[in-house]
């Protein structure tokens, strides 16, 4: 079994007042490649945190993050700029696209960023999958917000990272678009055989996952794999 991401003892503390506050006290979780797991919990359970040791935007206090065969935690800036880069895509609540860019110019801008050639089919076929096809030339303050969304997430896809790290993607949507987007990035996310790593507390949308795990001050206390039959769906969640 080849593990995608893996997090050894991974911690995380920070000081307010005369307090420590554990938002990671010894995650260890392991993610297959081509996986969709969700990690649920509530606010302040550590989920955003271990999100963004995974993507490297934050540095651990101790332990271990392992992506693509990579200890990440002891790379060099630069060389975690890089390597983020072309190796992991992000989608976020507040969509972050530049206004004054189009739709087109927002989805390829992370991979010219790069240096890289542009895949043309690649990005049309993106923006085909995702119904966006028709507003390429369209710039941000004129969509809806599961447009914006779309546009986010077909930016996350077109650099070709092998992982997808979601944080509340749908968190700005209502119910019906959040569910519809949701839809649409994991059939696209599976077309291309990439891994998902999503923050939601929309228990509907967790359970498009293949496996969901539940955080608790700052510990993985629970999870769960998506399951076809009537029995293994008595099972639950198992620690």
């Amino acid at each position: 079994m080849k593990w995608i991401v893996e997090t050894k003892d991974l911690k995380k503390y920070y000081r307010l007042g005369e307090n420590t506050v554990k938002a990671l006290d010894g995650v260890s979780l392991q993610v297959r490649e081509r996986e969709f797991v969700a990690v649920t919990g509530r606010s302040g359970s550590g989920k955003s945190t271990l999100l963004h040791m995974i993507g490297g935007l934050d540095v651990p206090d101790g332990g271990e993050v392992s992506v693509d065969g990579r200890n990440i935690a002891g790379m060099k800036r630069e060389e975690l700029t890089v390597f983020r880069r072309r190796k992991v895509g992000f989608v976020f609540q507040s969509y972050n696209l530049v206004p004054d860019l189009s739709v087109y110019e927002n989805v390829v801008l992370p991979v010219e960023l790069d240096g890289r050639r542009i895949d043309g089919t690649f990005v049309d076929e993106i923006l085909g999958l995702l119904q966006l096809d028709d507003r390429r030339k369209s710039f941000p303050g004129t969509l809806s917000g599961g447009q914006q969304q779309r546009v986010a997430i077909a930016r996350a896809l077109a650099a070709k990272p092998k992982i997808i790290l979601a944080d509340e993607p749908t968190g700005n949507l209502d119910s019906a678009t959040g569910h519809e987007v949701m839809g649409l990035f994991s059939v696209v996310a599976k077309r291309y055989a990439q891994t998902i790593i999503l923050i939601t507390h929309d228990s509907d949308i967790a359970q498009m996952a293949d496996r969901i795990v539940h955080m608790e001050d700052g510990r993985l206390v629970g999870q769960r794999e998506r399951v076809s039959t009537a029995a293994g769906e008595a099972g639950g969640c198992h620690a």
